[in-house]
């Protein structure tokens, strides 16, 4: 491949480096020019472009990621459709993803314009999330390296895809007169929620004293019926001869190992009984929260056989106390500033879809919707705001006067959202831990539900995703983490922040917010339904 300057006799075909103005026409990045292209731009007056011109033998970005995602793809993880040189794969079935390293490495030292990025391994997913993306740097690459990529990719198993497996499982909950029943039932409920997500069910329950022989004749009671045994101590396991690993004995079982290097999760136990597996939980795995149990219990529900030296590998990576989805197990100390978040209010379309006027400025009580929506952001606890505008920039700019908004003028808005969100992004302080990113036509947002987001977020520790939600279903507005930045600043035409976050990079956090989540006013008819009157 070839790139630079190009004339335009010789452009035919070349792939633009830039977007380019050919009278009233806009050629896109990326664009293949035609004949029509280079006519229209030479009456523009141009005599030559910024692009890339294909060598024989070579794949253009599209061609070869989608040819080398095939090589990755297996009958559990499919290959989207390629753009822009990047195709992903996603899992077909809910189960857990593993990787394999080396090959990996191996796939992305062959050249740096060729790159695949995966989830980590033994990441649990459901059907439909992405798994891993596979990204052509440059606008083409040599045929030939693809090939000597794809070999690599195909002599061992890069990625792979192990769907769980449904299982009934009986479940032992120890008691001590000091443990509520009402624990005992919300442990319960727990485990038949984090047994969902494998399509398992909890079977019968028993609930004996916590006493060895007692937990014995539960287990052997439960064997039969099962598939697998959960045992719920009602006090935590402190030596390899305590009650639940000295219960597996008695019931004919072996202990496999108590204790393992993850926090939380010390205190697991794992055995066998019969050929079934038994998992003695540790106290933390009665809340919902991702903690060593589920590392052990999600391998065994994809059937992969989990030894000793299994969980002794588990230390790199165990600290789970300041992963996304468990809050710090700590309070805020006095005087700790929080994670500063800002504010993105996009402001900057064209109401394609409304017609005559601009929804923006739409009356709702007398005030444009655009101040509505912006003095919502500006009363919420964000360190910050920023406006982003573009269409009729003047107009929308004085609707937000006088509140607490700075403001940024987007001069691509008309290549799509995209555009928007990253100019937003980029105006941010170096500080800034989060970017709450705010539709300006949704109406019926207020500050307390932008706050409910904001706090989710810096409990969290900033390292997730926050998104609004109505009945479980995902809506706006969207908090995104500062580590995903960098994936805003690569987003093309009119694509939002949904792109960045089903990336799966990071874990989402969804707060119900109730229909306000959904409620926007793309059609007249949608905002008329929400209470807008359109004006001139």
């Amino acid at each position: 491949m070839r790139f630079g300057p190009v004339a335009l006799e010789e452009a035919l075909g070349a792939v633009l480096a830039h977007a380019t103005l050919a009278g009233a026409t806009r050629l896109r990045k990326a664009h293949r020019l035609t004949e029509q292209d280079l006519a229209a731009l030479q009456a523009a007056g141009v005599t030559e472009v910024i692009a890339a011109r294909l060598a024989p033998g070579d794949l253009d970005e599209d061609q070869a990621a989608e040819r080398l995602a095939q090589s990755f793809a297996t009958r559990a993880i499919e290959a989207r459709a390629p753009s822009t040189g990047r195709v992903n794969l996603h899992a077909t079935v809910a189960g857990l993803f593993t990787a394999d390293k080396a090959v990996i490495d191996a796939v992305n030292a062959v050249d740096p314009a060729i790159t695949i990025a995966t989830l980590p391994a033994f990441t649990a997913v459901r059907a439909g999330q992405m798994v891993a993306t596979v990204k052509i740097i440059p606008f083409a690459v040599a045929e030939a390296r693809i090939a000597e990529t794809a070999a690599l990719a195909g002599a061992a198993p890069a990625v792979a895809l192990h769907p769980f497996e449904a299982r009934r499982v009986g479940i032992v909950q120890t008691v001590l007169p000091s443990l509520k029943g009402s624990v005992l039932d919300k442990t319960a409920r727990i485990t038949a929620e984090r047994l969902a997500r494998s399509g398992s069910t909890a079977g019968r329950e028993l609930r004996p004293g916590h006493d060895a022989q007692a937990v014995a004749r539960a287990l052997r009671a439960l064997i039969g019926e099962s598939e697998l045994l959960l045992v719920f101590g009602a006090s935590a396991v402190c030596d390899e001869d305590d009650v639940i690993p000295a219960a597996i004995r008695l019931a004919g079982g072996r202990v496999e190992r108590v204790g393992m290097p993850v926090d939380p999760g010390n205190l697991l136990v794992l055995g066998e009984i019969d050929g079934k597996p038994v998992i003695g939980a540790p106290g933390c795995a009665r809340s919902p929260r991702i903690n060593g149990f589920d590392w052990v219990l999600d391998r065994i529900m994809a059937g992969l056989d989990v030894s000793s030296a299994d969980i002794a590998g588990m230390g790199v990576g165990g600290l789970l106390a300041e992963i996304p989805s468990r809050p710090q197990p700590r309070e805020q100390a006095r005087g700790e500033r929080p994670l500063p978040v800002w504010g993105v209010l996009l402001a900057a379309g064209q109401s394609r879809r409304i017609g005559a006027g601009n929804k923006l400025l739409a009356a709702f009580d007398g005030v444009p919707l655009v101040r509505r929506t912006g003095a919502a952001l500006a009363q919420s606890r964000v360190d910050g705001a920023v406006a982003v505008l573009g269409h009729q920039a003047d107009r929308i700019g004085a609707a937000l006067d006088g509140l607490d908004l700075q403001t940024v003028l987007n001069p691509d808005y008309a290549d799509g959202l995209s555009t928007s969100l990253r100019t937003g992004i980029a105006a941010l302080p170096d500080d800034a831990a989060g970017a709450l990113v705010v539709l300006a036509d949704m109406p019926e947002i207020a500050a307390a539900d932008l706050d409910r987001l904001v706090e989710a977020f810096r409990k969290a520790g900033g390292n997730c995703v926050v998104r609004a939600t109505h009945n479980g279903k995902r809506g706006n507005p969207v908090l995104l983490p500062r580590a995903l930045f960098a994936e805003v600043a690569r987003l093309e035409g009119d694509t939002g922040a949904r792109h960045v976050v089903e990336q799966g990079l990071f874990t989402v956090v969804d707060v119900e917010i109730g229909a306000a989540a959904h409620i926007d006013v793309d059609t007249p008819e949608a905002l008329e339904d929400a209470g807008g009157i359109l004006t001139q």
